[in-house]
């Protein structure tokens, strides 16, 4: 078991496109590139909440110290 050159890699590809098909291979990376996407909406929308919530956490704890 040698190191994983290029030439090995490239042979790899090649079964793999033979095997599965370009339009198999294409409708496999659209989906996985609009999975990617909403998992970052969702990371971005969750922080956004998370520091809407913060937010009004530090006001809160502002009100109740000066009392």
């Amino acid at each position: 078991m040698g190191e994983i050159s290029i030439t090995k890699l490239l042979v790899v590809g090649v079964l793999i496109v033979l095997l599965f098909g370009t339009k198999k291979l294409r409708t496999l990376g659209g989906d996985l590139g609009s999975a990617i996407k909403g998992f970052k909406k969702a990371m971005s929308d969750d922080e956004t909440s998370a520091k809407s919530v913060n937010n009004t956490d530090e006001t809160t704890d502002r009100i109740t110290h000066k009392d």
